[in-house]
């Protein structure tokens, strides 16, 4: 084995995790690090049913293409719902991370807490026909608790709040396994599709989602403030049908988010309630360490702790926490394709 690991290594192959997001798709490379980080968007030629663009690129055709050409997302909720685009979409990232491939990489890929048995096949045969030789899948929570720095072997409980594109998963982590977790498909899309309803209530002004998502970067905000900011927005008048400009404020997002956030909050309650006593003193000490894009929505740490009463904090580069475990994890990978989830 250690000579056919040598040979692989020297021929371009080596063992590489993938973040299999709903919005973003991140790879780590063994002794490389994170070498991609794209979003999740697929162009595709309807005339010909060809895909030409992939990630980034595809991502700034998203509401501009013409009849000729689609964006597609492929994966929902962090489960693949599109097979075919997401099979040509992890040919090109893995070709990426790879180049040319003498011998076929061994794949780790994260997968949501909550998906089913057909669900998890599906993103392991997608992964098999893109070129991986063998694929090993990781709950996505246990993943970020590794990434995170959170001691996973020890007997210590730990609550892991991962806050992705499409799904939130709350997990209590100890001695290297889940003990208990839920999974909600309410995530980032989801704040985007609340500023998308709120800008069209208030203001009858309709927006596209990438600009929802720059709105929710730039002054998405979920707790009181009083350094209070201001974004001007373009859009469509409903009214008028033309083109309007208002403004708004990030005081205006804690309404606008108000229901996707509360759900979250009674995720983690429950969670909390299903926890074994002996793991909540643990839970105190060490507080809630929150994961994913979302995590970074302004205030949300503060939020938490006042309604859970648990310290939260937002761990180091968030947004990689899931692919860094991933790659701390990549030593138990073998050449098989049994699910250790």
């Amino acid at each position: 084995m250690g000579v056919f690991k040598n040979l692989s290594e020297r021929f371009g192959s080596r063992d590489i995790a993938i973040d299999l997001g709903t919005a973003t798709v991140l790879v780590y490379v063994d002794g490389r690090g994170v070498v991609i980080n794209e979003p999740s968007v697929v162009a595709i030629n309807t005339e010909t049913n060809k895909i030409f663009k992939v990630g980034r690129e595809a991502q700034t055709m998203m509401g501009r293409t013409s009849e000729r050409v689609k964006t597609i997302r492929p994966l929902k909720n962090g489960v693949v719902v599109q097979y075919d685009v997401t099979l040509h979409m992890l040919e090109y990232f893995i070709k990426a991370a790879c180049g040319d491939m003498f011998f076929r990489p061994r794949v780790m890929i994260c997968i949501p807490g909550s998906v089913s048995d057909v669900e998890r096949r599906a993103v392991m045969d997608a992964a098999i026909e893109a070129g991986a030789r063998s694929v090993q899948l990781i709950s996505e929570p246990l993943a970020a608790a590794i990434g995170a720095g959170c001691r996973v072997n020890v007997p210590e409980g730990h609550l892991i709040v991962d806050i992705g594109g499409g799904t939130t998963d709350v997990a209590v982590v100890s001695l290297g396994g889940i003990v208990v977790s839920e999974s909600i498909k309410v995530a980032g899309d989801q704040f985007d599709e609340a500023i998308v309803r709120h800008v069209k209530n208030k203001y009858r002004v309709h927006i596209g989602e990438r600009t929802a998502e720059q709105i929710k970067i730039r002054i998405g905000a979920v707790y009181e403030h009083k350094n209070i900011k201001t974004m001007k927005v373009r859009g469509r008048c409903m009214t008028e049908g033309l083109p309007k400009e208002i403004t708004i404020s990030s005081r205006e997002m804690l309404e606008a988010m108000k229901d996707p956030i509360s759900e979250i909050i009674e995720a983690i309650c429950r969670v909390v309630e299903k926890t074994p006593p002996e793991l909540i003193p643990d839970i105190i000490n060490n507080g809630i360490t929150m994961t994913g894009g979302g995590s970074l929505l302004a205030g949300l740490d503060r939020l938490l702790a006042d309604v859970t009463g648990i310290r939260a904090a937002v761990a180091d580069d968030p947004v990689c926490c899931v692919v860094k475990g991933m790659g701390k994890s990549l030593s138990r990978l073998s050449d098989n394709t049994e699910d250790n989830a």
